[in-house]
């Protein structure tokens, strides 16, 4: 992310330096000692040589009263800042372009604070009061400026002298460039026109940057002006060529020499629409038919993996809320597979939510599966998923590398699915490139090491324990698998290893890493 330039402040008067006569002494401490009351004798008459030395108080009352009248103090009320207001509900049309940009860029301020993009919107989402279409179309401007929020600060630096404050007046800049300037090849969603226009109605609407709404028409219009000039200098920085930070670029390069450019550009790509058909209510050559009938174009891209041609409202697939069909990239749907499923067997599914993993292994067969997540509110949503599919499992909020939850009794199968920094489904999740540090890697590679040692006292001899990951940084992922295989001298079975993020005909799936490993008999 380019670095903000500072913000506009008052600088304080020097301090003028006090004039004296010329050859009179400096003055000294000392020289506020007291004068000797009447009939007392001074010190030096008593053989003694006192000090006087004021209260910390009453010394720091005398300077304020000696300090020029132009001293500066505690800055005016006018140079305050205030708390940003990012949960005003603007006087602005449900339907309107203003207020979806407007949300749209309170997300993106909530995200350069920290927050994940979808909690982001869930806040916008709460405080707006939006309409199912406002609702739609906020998430679509938020994702599209995440993508390409390297490029919009880019182009904003070389357009202003500093940056836009407060951050939610810089992200509704960035959410209307990302509007003006579509990736190429990619046609403009609105006419330009009525993005500038619906831009500026957006900021005179918000009591924080009102007063702005000049400078917002006058910076979207010189865009217009200049836009094959600005961009052709701003896409010299890799920043708005590649839409990632600089350190996320590096490591890219240094794992990958040959693919690092189509690996970088796989992540600001729209993510498909995957759908995992259920093979206990029918099959997938069946479920295709069925959405011919609908009118859904649709190709297969794994065993049970169908890739919709355009994506959809879930409530508009069929049969997804009779649980025929699941959402879930065509690349996990690898992980039940690999663990050799038997009837009766004892399965753990650490780190399980959202779920998608754990309905897919109780399709494949009928085990006695325990899902584990260390977020209760996240583990919820693995069991109403389940209940979506009719499937039932013993849910335990709790953390995968402690051992309090587990009841003694060893497993036949565990799927390890331990925390990564997600960078091989960046693009779902286009924010986390701006929220991961490079330091994170490291952090979560050692926790992820803990979770598999702690997990692999769990398992039976001869049972297996698949390690999956979506990161893309081999720190996280083969450098792991190989650590884990001689810590504990564990037999690595045949997977899959590092898939990069790959889309087209027959395949489309995330960047994913699979490792199985089977513990030695006794």
């Amino acid at each position: 992310m380019t670095d903000k330039r500072p913000t506009l402040t008052l600088k304080p008067k020097a301090k003028p330096a006090r004039t004296q006569e010329k050859g009179a002494r400096p003055a000294r401490p000392s020289d506020a000692r007291p004068a000797a009351k009447p009939g007392q004798g001074s010190s030096q008459d008593a053989g003694q040589k006192p000090v006087y030395r004021p209260s910390p108080e009453r010394e720091a009352a005398r300077r304020e009263q000696a300090a020029p009248a132009d001293r500066p103090r505690l800055r005016e009320s006018h140079e305050v800042k205030v708390a940003p207001q990012r949960d005003y509900r603007p006087d602005l049309k449900a339907d309107s372009l203003a207020l979806a940009l407007l949300g749209a860029a309170s997300a993106v301020a909530r995200v350069r604070a920290g927050s994940a993009l979808p909690q982001a919107l869930s806040a916008v989402f709460t405080a707006y009061e939006v309409t199912p279409q406002a609702r739609g179309a906020i998430q679509d401007i938020a994702y599209r400026s995440m993508r390409q929020l390297g490029r919009s600060e880019t182009l904003l630096g070389l357009m202003t002298s500093k940056a836009p404050e407060p951050p939610m007046l810089g992200g509704l800049l960035s959410a209307a460039l990302a509007l003006l300037d579509p990736p190429e090849g990619s046609a403009p969603p609105y006419e330009a026109f009525t993005v500038v226009d619906q831009a500026v109605n957006a900021a005179a609407s918000h009591p924080d940057f009102a007063h702005a709404k000049s400078m917002v028409n006058a910076v979207l219009r010189r865009f217009l002006r200049e836009r094959e000039a600005l961009v052709a200098e701003a896409v010299r920085q890799p920043l708005a060529r590649w839409n990632y930070p600089q350190w996320w670029i590096d490591s890219t390069r240094a794992a990958y020499p040959a693919e690092w450019e189509q690996i970088l550009a796989a992540g600001n790509a729209h993510p498909p629409l995957t759908l995992r058909v259920n093979g206990r209510r029918t099959s997938v050559a069946a479920y295709r038919e069925t959405l011919r009938e609908a009118g859904f174009d649709a190709q297969q891209v794994g065993p049970s993996a169908v890739r919709l041609a355009q994506a959809v409202n879930v409530s508009q697939i069929p049969g997804f809320h009779d649980g025929v069909v699941s959402v879930q990239d065509a690349g996990a749907q690898l992980a039940a597979p690999l663990l050799d499923l038997q009837p009766g067997m004892r399965v753990l599914d650490a780190c399980a939510a959202p779920g998608g993993k754990s309905g897919h292994i109780l399709e494949m067969a009928d085990v006695e599966l325990t899902s584990v997540d260390a977020d209760a509110q996240r583990l919820a949503r693995v069991g109403d998923n389940l209940g979506r599919l009719g499937l039932q499992a013993k849910l335990i909020a709790a953390e995968a590398q402690e051992t309090g939850w587990w009841d003694g009794q060893a497993f036949d199968r565990i799927l390890a699915d331990v925390p990564c920094t997600a960078s091989g489904i960046v693009r779902r999740h286009p924010d986390i490139r701006w929220l991961r540090r490079k330091s994170d890697t490291l952090q979560l590679a050692t926790l992820s090491s803990k979770i598999l040692d702690n997990l692999w006292q769990m398992l039976l001899p001869n049972g297996k324990l698949l390690f999956v990951t979506c990161s893309l940084w081999p720190q996280e992922s083969e450098a792991q698998a190989a650590a884990f295989a001689a810590r504990h001298d564990a037999i690595r079975l045949d997977a899959p290893g590092q898939l990069l993020p790959a889309s087209g005909a027959g395949q489309d799936h995330d960047g994913l890493f699979y490792a199985l490993f089977q513990k030695k008999a006794a």
